[in-house]
């Protein structure tokens, strides 16, 4: 709404996206062809040729935790989602943590994807110099640093780079699909068996597949942190979420059976890091594996600005509570984007870029990172949601739609999340257990010292449905503005810088 989100009183650009960008965004955060690239392979090492199958029955849950996505921003619309959401509706402890969960998996991957960014377009220069580490560095740190310069500009100029990019990335996987499915010589027979369960034994267990492809889809709730700045963003809340995931499920589905059809899965286990390659040359020769690694390069770079998004709107959003230093939710006076923040995140990553390559571990540092940070994803998108079970407990019952698509399905997404949390302890190593835990239990730390000083953050601030109607009924213009919510009640916010 405009009163929360305009210039004055230190707020984000209101309007500034629409519907469709929101799509867009959700599309471009789950870096399709990057996603493709990294699990594929993971994968099938897994699972074999039932990879279509986890992928389908992983997005069922996905899709209810986009679904408490959707009716959670339609009781609040903050900057900060799950970081409000959960410590209104839950306990603002829990809220912190998932907030800082957050925070530590996009500040992660930010570190791990700069590179391969890099590698990847040196591969379409000349595949000798991907391999040169110090200048994927150096590439991947100035597509990087782009990114970062197009975020701080603000929301009216990345919509365009956004759609160029994932549009880009989303013709070229469409049209190598189309090709692969239409050749008339292949490795395999397709069959529908990959999409059942008859094909898990002793050495490809479900299990494995889930904890890979549970947060294959991760990056879609990108939109609830561009709450603010979106046009009616309360009543198309969600929407872009949905959408993004089931859009990624059929480019995943689709590419792991052209993977299986065209070149076969001992190709994918022999070749990981180039499985891509080899679907483009056997569909198109010549030319084809450079096209999908250009695909891949787009995808990259659009997810690394949807993850700088994500970490400077929820730190944000922990700014104007206090729950970290108010500095980060200073907002430029004329781009009215968290400067600060988006400054603080690209400089701590890019820190952590240089070190990992200077010691000689980015390779296995990319590998603990990508397994780590499925334990701060899972736990965030759990407590997301548990929190619309309670914030819409007195209305569950009103009708079987809302016990379904309100409740019992969020709360299904949640517990898979549990889930997905519990069994991969026992399957990281030690660098991803420290990764993902160890980043994780350090929020303990500014979580307890924000509560000592008394941060407002802390004190009881109810969610409920009960907010809806009235929501509804000011924004459709029935009825008189509603007592105002979270952060618009505040009246600690900086004002502009």
């Amino acid at each position: 709404m405009s009163k929360r989100t305009g210039s004055e009183g230190g707020g984000l650009r209101a309007g500034a996206l629409g519907t469709f960008d929101s799509i867009v965004m959700a599309i471009a955060g789950c870096g399709p062809a990057y996603t493709v690239a990294a699990t594929i392979p993971a994968l099938v090492l897994a699972v074999g040729v039932a990879g279509p199958a986890v992928l389908l029955y992983c997005a069922i849950p996905m899709i209810g935790i986009a679904l408490a996505f959707r009716h959670l921003g339609r009781l609040d619309v903050n900057a900060g989602a799950t970081y409000t959401w959960a410590a209104r509706a839950l306990h603002p402890f829990l809220g912190y943590l998932a907030g800082w969960a957050l925070v530590v998996a996009t500040t992660v991957f930010l570190v791990s994807a700069t590179v391969p960014a890099g590698a990847a377009t040196l591969a379409l220069i000349d595949p000798a110099l991907a391999g040169n580490t110090a200048t994927a560095t150096v590439v991947g740190a100035g597509w990087f640093l782009l990114m970062a310069v197009v975020v701080a500009l603000g929301a009216r100029i990345s919509p365009y780079a956004r759609r160029l990019l994932t549009g880009t990335q989303l013709l070229l996987l469409l049209a190598f699909a189309v090709a692969a499915l239409a050749k008339d010589r292949t490795v395999t027979d397709f069959s529908l068996s990959w999409f059942g369960f008859g094909h898990f034994d002793g050495s490809h267990s479900f299990v494995a597949g889930a904890l890979i492809a549970g947060v294959s889809y991760w990056g879609w709730d990108v939109t609830s942190n561009l709450s603010e700045e979106t046009r009616n963003s309360r009543r198309a809340f969600g929407i872009g979420g949905l959408v993004g995931v089931v859009v990624s499920l059929a480019v995943f589905v689709v590419f792991t059976v052209a993977a299986n059809v065209v070149i076969g899965v001992d190709a994918v286990r022999e070749n990981p890091e180039s499985f891509l390659s080899l679907i483009g040359e056997a569909v198109w020769p010549g030319w084809g594996g450079r096209l999908l690694v250009l695909a891949v390069m787009l995808s990259m770079i659009a997810t690394l600005e949807t993850a700088l998004l994500q970490a400077t709107r929820t730190l944000f959003a922990m700014g104007r509570d206090r729950t970290v230093p108010a500095v980060f939710a200073r907002v430029h006076r004329e781009w009215q984007t968290p400067w600060v923040a988006t400054a603080g995140v690209a400089a701590l990553a890019l820190l952590l870029v240089v070190v990992s390559a200077a010691v000689g571990s980015g390779t296995q540092f990319v590998r603990d990172a990508v397994s780590g940070i499925g334990l701060p994803i899972a736990f965030y998108y759990a407590l997301a949601g548990l929190s619309v079970v309670v914030a819409y407990r007195k209305t569950l019952f009103t009708s079987v739609g809302s016990l379904v698509l309100i409740g019992l399905w969020p709360l299904g997404g949640a517990l898979f999340m549990m889930w997905i949390f519990v069994r991969s302890l026992p399957e990281l190593t030690g660098a991803a257990l420290a990764i993902g835990l160890g980043a994780l239990a350090l929020g303990v730390v500014p979580m307890l010292l924000s509560w000592s000083r008394g941060s407002s953050y802390f004190r009881p601030r109810p969610l409920d449905s009960e907010q809806a109607e009235a929501m509804d009924a000011y924004d459709g213009g029935a009825g008189p503005e509603p007592a105002l919510t979270g952060a618009e009640r505040r009246d600690d916010v900086l004002t502009d810088f």
